[in-house]
């Protein structure tokens, strides 16, 4: 079989199948990032600081987890191939797991946060199951690197109308189902979404192909470790990730806080069934979507890392901006988070065909293919910065003297304003920033590709 990138086109049923499964993550990181600590807080009774640190905590197992499941689906072989089998029995424990984090027992306190632990770290070691596998089989769909950024396009573009459509839906749902029983409406909300979550993980597992059949070659895992620390590309990529998604998801955990405690009326009914929270969410993802599906686009015009500097930056002047929006001026600070989140929404889509560079300019390098192991920091980034995202408010609602609830003060009020703006343009500016020592540029993956072609041809001759 031919091993030209021309060979390797895409379908779009493959490229939406692919997208799909990312939506089936968003289900969960979008409801987590928006709802997590709001239920937590104000649903199940958990005070602000024993949650962020509970999602602080379940990162240090993360930090095993996610680089151990990449290192097993770099060693699997099935007749499905490496990552596809793990969609497939994955997507099971992902969803009960999902169900039970919102299920919310009637426990004391201290058996409400032990089974919190208990149910958020099992869903989080789900999603490392699914979602690492997941990632790496972008690396091997197509050798083209503009074919697994098209797949990239459709995978962001779809996260975003997961995420969209818990924003959009999540509130609703939760009044109409619990019929006046917030506990009972997130539990419910959640079923739909885990279900769905699971269906769409099947979904891409019947659609999608191992193209790059990589040679089996012993290899230990302090090898592979070096050979993954050796190239700093990755390494700045993987900070720059880490810091951009804390802070995006440390502003939609702040949304609802927000929106509630600062610009009012959060319950308000602002366009047919959707109130002021799902309203703004839901703009903020629409941008994003937008955002993702632009970048083919903006990439013909400069190199990845340097448009990731500039979204970067363009996003926290949206960020500052929206600080010094005034209370009453609900749809201004509703524009500025559609083309806030717009930013981000390119970001995401540039970082993420990133990392699938990074892993064909480590094989191109060295000669081994450990693309499970190399973007398993991409879910690491996106736990951790799910968890840290979700902490950073938390740990800043209890130095505040946040009381769910109820009326703020005006120092709580301003530290509502300043956790929802303010530091994450700090962490997003940081991030961006760090792209600086990216050294992939346009010019070099070409040569990449020109090589890895070659040698692979070479190999299916031989």
């Amino acid at each position: 079989m031919s091993r030209t990138t021309s060979s390797h086109k895409l379908s779009f049923k493959e490229k939406l199948g692919y997208g799909l499964g990312d939506m089936a993550s968003n289900f969960y990181l979008g409801f987590f990032g928006l709802f997590l600590l709001y239920y937590y807080t104000d649903v199940y009774g958990l005070a602000p600081a024993a949650v962020a640190f509970m999602l602080l905590v379940s990162k240090i197992i993360d930090a095993v987890s996610d680089p151990g499941m990449g290192l097993i689906a770099d060693r699997t072989d099935s007749k499905w191939g490496k990552y596809r089998p793990y969609l497939l029995w994955g997507a099971i424990p992902y969803g009960i797991l999902g169900f039970a984090i919102f299920f919310g027992p009637n426990f004391s306190d201290t058996g409400k946060l032990i089974y919190a632990y208990v149910t958020y770290v099992g869903v989080m070691l789900a999603f490392t199951l699914v979602n690492v596998p997941y990632s790496a089989l972008l690396a091997v769909i197509s050798p083209s690197a503009e074919e697994r950024t098209k797949a990239t396009t459709y995978r962001l573009a779809l996260a975003g109308t997961g995420s969209l459509l818990v924003a959009a839906l999540a509130t609703p749902l939760t009044r109409w189902l619990g019929g006046g029983d917030e506990l009972l409406g997130f539990r419910l909300t959640m079923g739909i979404f885990a279900v769905a979550s699971v269906l769409l993980f099947w979904f891409t597992f019947a659609t999608t192909k191992e193209r790059i059949k990589a040679n089996v070659q012993p290899t230990s895992v302090k090898n592979d470790f070096g050979t993954l620390l050796s190239n700093r590309s990755w390494i700045a990529l993987a900070i720059a990730c880490v810091l951009i998604v804390v802070a995006v998801v440390a502003r939609f955990a702040s949304s609802i806080f927000y929106v509630k405690y600062y610009l009012g009326g959060a319950d308000e009914i602002v366009f047919w069934i959707f109130d002021k929270v799902a309203v703004f969410s839901s703009i903020g993802l629409i941008g994003q979507i937008i955002g993702a599906a632009i970048t083919p686009i903006l990439i013909r015009y400069a190199d990845k890392h340097r448009l990731v500097i500039l979204m970067s930056l363009l996003h926290a002047v949206f960020l500052v901006l929206g600080f010094f929006t005034p209370q009453e001026n609900y749809w201004l600070a509703v524009t500025l988070h559609f083309f806030g989140i717009g930013t981000f929404g390119a970001t995401i889509t540039l970082l993420f065909s990133m990392f699938t560079d990074c892993a064909e300019y480590g094989e191109w390098k060295t000669g081994k293919r450990i693309s499970g192991l190399t973007v398993s920091a991409s879910m690491f980034a996106l736990k951790f910065g799910s968890a840290l995202g979700g902490a950073i408010p938390g740990f800043i609602l209890a130095a505040i003297g946040f009381v769910a609830n109820e009326a703020q003060s005006d120092g709580s009020t301003m530290g509502i304003r300043v956790m929802a703006t303010i530091v994450p343009a700090v962490l997003v500016v940081i991030g961006g920033l760090a792209m600086i020592y990216y050294k992939i540029d346009r010019q070099m993956l070409a040569q990449i590709e020109q090589d890895l072609a070659q040698r692979r041809e070479s190999a299916g001759a031989s």
